[in-house]
This record gives C-alpha cells, sequence and structure tokens, in this order.
C-alpha cells in the first residue's frame, strides 16, 4: 500500500489530523526533491568536467598544426566560455546549485588549461609548483564570487598537492609554506557552509578533505630535528580528535565524522609504530641541544599544535569528570612525557605499550558501559594489534607469542558472548 493511501486511511480512522496529513504529504514530496536536487547537482559537475576535458582534447590533437596566434586564441577560449557561463549563472541562474556548481567548475579547469596553454606557447619558464600556485590563487575567488563548493574542494585538493610537490616531491629546492595561507583563505567557505548547511553534503565532504589535507601538508614543515614531528602530529591527531568528539560532530555518523575517524586512527597507528624500539634507540643516540630545537620550524609547529590541542581539551573536560574522558583524548600530553623520557631512557618504549594497552581496555570498558558491540570489538582490535606487533620482537619466545594471541581469541569471544548474552537476558 502506497504512503498516500496509509495517510488518507489514517485521516479517516481519526488517528492523524488533516494538517498533520498535509505535513507528512509535503514532507515526502520535499524529501523526493532533494534527492533529485543532489543527483542533478553530481551529474552537472561531472558533465561540466567532461566537457572541459573534452574541449582540451580536441584542441590538443590539432595543437602541433596550429598558428601561434590560433593557439593563444585557442588557449584562451575555455577561459572565455567558462567567464561567460559563470556571468550567465549570477544573472540569471544565482539561485541553481547545479548550474553554478557546474558553471565553477568548468572555470577551475579552464584557467588551469589556459595557464599552462599560455605557458607552452610562449615558452614562459616554470615548475609545476609555480603552476598550481599560479592556478589556485586565480581560482580562489570562485569560491566566494560563485559561492561555489565544488571550487571550495577542488581548491583544497589543489593546494594539498601544491604542497606536496613543493614540500616533498621537491624538496629542497623549494619549501611549502604558502599551502597555510592558502588553507587559511578558504576556511571562511567552510565556516558558511557551518552555518548555512551543516548537514549537507558538501559540508560533509569538507570534513574529511581539510583534515585529511593538514594531516598530508603536516609533514612539509620537517627540514632539521624530524623527530620533533612525532610530537606534531601526536599533537595534530589530539586536536582532530577532540574536535571531532565536539557537539556539532559527535551527533553525526561516524563514517561522516573525518575528525574523530582520523585523529583516532592516526593516534593508534603512530603509538603502535612507536612500540618498537628502533624509533627510541635511534632517539638517544642523537645530541639534541634545545638551543638548537628552538629554533627549527618542527619545535614552532609542534608548539604551536600541542598548545591548540591542550586548549581544546581543557575545554571539553572542564565541566566533565575524569571518568567521561576520552581514552585517545589526552595521549598527545602523555606522548610528550614519554618523549622526554625517551631521550635518556629505555623506558619509553614500555610507557608506549602500556599507553596502547590501556586505550584499548579503557575502550572495551566503554563498550561494555555503553552496551556497544562496535566499542567494544574497536578496543579487542587494538589490543590485538599490539599483540601482533609483539609477535614480531625477537627477544620473545614463540610459546608467549602463541599464549598473547590465544588469550586474545579467547577475550574476543567471551566478550562478545558476554555482552549478547547480557541483551538476550534483558530483552
Amino acid at each position: 500500500m502506497s504512503i498516500r493511501k496509509d495517510i488518507q486511511e489514517l485521516v479517516q480512522a481519526g488517528v492523524i489530523t488533516k494538517d498533520s496529513a498535509d505535513s507528512i504529504r509535503d514532507y515526502y514530496k520535499n524529501k523526493g526533491k532533494s534527492s533529485t536536487n543532489r543527483l542533478f547537482i553530481v551529474f552537472g559537475v561531472l558533465g561540466a568536467i567532461l566537457v572541459g576535458l573534452g574541449v582540451i582534447l580536441v584542441i590538443a590533437h590539432n595543437w602541433d598544426v596550429l598558428s601561434r596566434r590560433t593557439k593563444t586564441l585557442f588557449a584562451f577560449l575555455p577561459l572565455l566560455l567558462g567567464q561567460i557561463l559563470c556571468g550567465f549563472v549570477l544573472i540569471k541562474k544565482q539561485h541553481s546549485t547545479t548550474w553554478r556548481e557546474s558553471a565553477t567548475a568548468f572555470l577551475f579547469f579552464a584557467i588551469g588549461s589556459s595557464i599552462s596553454l599560455i605557458s607552452q606557447v610562449y615558452h614562459i619558464p616554470g615548475n609545476l609548483g609555480s603552476f598550481l600556485l599560479s592556478w589556485m590563487l586565480l581560482s580562489l575567488p570562485l569560491i566566494y564570487i560563485m559561492k561555489s563548493s565544488t571550487a571550495s574542494l577542488l581548491y583544497l585538493m589543489g593546494i594539498t598537492y601544491y604542497a606536496c610537490e613543493t614540500g616533498y616531491w621537491s624538496y629542497p629546492s623549494s619549501d611549502a609554506y604558502p599551502y597555510w595561507i592558502l588553507l587559511l583563505l578558504a576556511l571562511p567557505h567552510y565556516y558558511l557552509l557551518y552555518k548555512k548547511k551543516p548537514k549537507g553534503n558538501f559540508m560533509l565532504f569538507h570534513n574529511w578533505l581539510v583534515p585529511l589535507s593538514v594531516v598530508i601538508a603536516l609533514g612539509t614543515v620537517a627540514k632539521r630535528t624530524d623527530e620533533l614531528m612525532f610530537i606534531a602530529y601526536f599533537s595534530l591527531f589530539g586536536l582532530l580528535y577532540l574536535i571531532g568528539v565536539k557537539t556539532f560532530f559527535a551527533r553525526q555518523k561516524l563514517k561522516n565524522n573525518g575528525y574523530k575517524v582520523l585523529g583516532a586512527t592516526g593516534t593508534i597507528v603512530l603509538l603502535l609504530t612507536l612500540s618498537f624500539d628502533w624509533f627510541w634507540e635511534d632517539l638517544r643516540r642523537k645530541d639534541l641541544s634545545f638551543d638548537e630545537i628552538v629554533a627549527t620550524p618542527e619545535f614552532l609547529a609542534s608548539t604551536i599544535i600541542s598548545l591548540l590541542a591542550l586548549v581544546l581539551l581543557y575545554l571539553h573536560q572542564r565541566n566533565r569528570s575524569l571518568n567521561h574522558i576520552k581514552p585517545i583524548a589526552p595521549m598527545f600530553i602523555l606522548f610528550i612525557i614519554a618523549f622526554l623520557l625517551g631521550l635518556s631512557s629505555p623506558v619509553a618504549v614500555v610507557l608506549i605499550n602500556i599507553y596502547v594497552f590501556a586505550i584499548g581496555v579503557l575502550t572495551i570498558w566503554n563498550g561494555a558501559r555503553q552496551d556497544h558491540l562496535g566499542i567494544l570489538n574497536y578496543g579487542l582490535l587494538i589490543i590485538t594489534a599490539l599483540v601482533i606487533c609483539r609477535f614480531f620482537d625477537t627477544d620473545l619466545s614463540f610459546v608467549l607469542r602463541g599464549i598473547l594471541f590465544i588469550s586474545v581469541g579467547v577475550g574476543f569471544f567471551a566478550a562478545n558472548y558476554g555482552m549478547l548474552k547480557k541483551r538476550k537476558t534483558n530483552g
């Protein structure tokens, strides 16, 4: 039986009023339109990108037989078409998301193609880093003039690529410091999305792409004292996790919360990596002078990010008891303690293993307390990963390794069986 017939039957039976029935019909009508609009936006953007790339390929096929003047004309043609299209959208279709996002996506790629073609025609010297920087700077106004989230997402991808090109692949001939300014220039649009469309798809994409971009680009800061980058990354993952457990993000599904997922996953991966002694042995051999370290960009990055994470941790916990603290939240502070001890003592690697085990146990306890199988099994997976890491330690006997695996397997079975039995009893 269809929804309309069900509603009519409920009205006739006196279960709901006519006004309530009209409200329900409007809800399902608007819901259907919303889904259709999302599809139009997706296909519109993809269509604009494909058309733009198709025009470029057609021109490229006949490029060698064209004169310099004709090449220049064709180089500016996609840019001119994109500007005309965006102008039309601003005048006639400014309230249409599909038109706005599609036209902006076309113009975004037209800018890049025009820059590259003109550079090729007139043999303008440059490298990939300078090309990407010019492209992103010229594309930045599209985000705010067109109010385009597609342009914002493409811009974030572009500046991340720029950071990798200049900070990793072309290092030390270039650096990626302009990336941080470029990132700040895009954040106002992200904030506007948060205020106007906090549950929209574009907001969800930004919730993943913004933190992922920062995680990728942070490594470009490393110059001389790479060891300090572990502090910077631990603090960054702690900061992301604390953002992810804020009320706005905590209400969303986990798959939509890039901050929490990246923060938690990054922290656990780093802890497991440093649960081996190789890093700490190398750290103890280093002759690190505080006077030399304090002047490095790694120290500056570590300090700034750690202070931000510390402030956010304080704001998160000031009205809560220690019983409600998230196991991963203070881990960046505990790692700094372990790092300072690790400069002169092998006890640091023991502390890291204790940290991982404690996170696993506390996560299991939280899962049992909340009657949540997903959280419980996540804690068990953390402990399993720790056991696997210890399996590769050469100083452990095969008997001890076997006992560890058996213990974790029994723990998996017992914990899940106990919770399911508890649910069945309570049900």
